[in-house]
């Protein structure tokens, strides 16, 4: 893989995800820590929203502005209607116009027959959820492979045919 441009722009990463699983967008963070290091990244979700803010609109103009959106999907994320309804929905219109790419991350086992972003691949590898690998660490280093795969594919302007699953 080629190695990211230490010059260019930092990707602007926007996770969704449902507030239950806060445990898991902290530990995909962790692991996408080195591709922020390297400025290739800037992740955003809403902690980051700061007191007194108007939440809405911060997540309106952070989801607006995202390079790469992160679905961290589960039972929970797909019951919120905020996530599934507001987020998700908007995140695949800006998929559709070729705005933003979006990255379905399976965290929890749950039912995705029919869902709106079965058609995208997503990760980790072998549609296997990240809480059910014996080894957690090994889940999310494949998935920060994944997303250093589609940095480099957006700053290259080239197009992945597909991420493995």
């Amino acid at each position: 893989m080629r190695a990211l441009d230490a010059k260019a722009k930092p990707a602007k990463l926007f996770c969704s995800y449902a507030h239950v699983d806060e445990k898991f967008r902290s530990q995909l963070e962790k692991h996408l820590a080195l591709l922020s290091q390297l400025d290739a990244i800037h992740v955003w979700h809403d902690r980051r929203i700061e007191p007194g803010a108007d939440w809405k609109k911060e997540i309106d103009e952070n989801l607006e502005e995202a390079d790469i959106v992160l679905l961290l999907v589960s039972a929970d994320f797909m019951a919120s209607q905020y996530c599934a309804g507001i987020e998700m929905k908007r995140a695949l219109e800006r998929q559709d116009s070729g705005s933003a790419r979006v990255v379905p991350i399976l965290i929890r086992a749950c039912d995705l027959e029919g869902a709106p972003f079965s058609r995208l691949q997503w990760l980790p590898t072998g549609s296997k959820p990240v809480k059910n690998w014996s080894d957690r660490d090994e889940a999310w280093t494949i998935v920060a492979k994944g997303i250093r795969r589609v940095v480099a594919s957006l700053k290259t302007g080239t197009t992945l045919r597909h991420l493995t699953r």
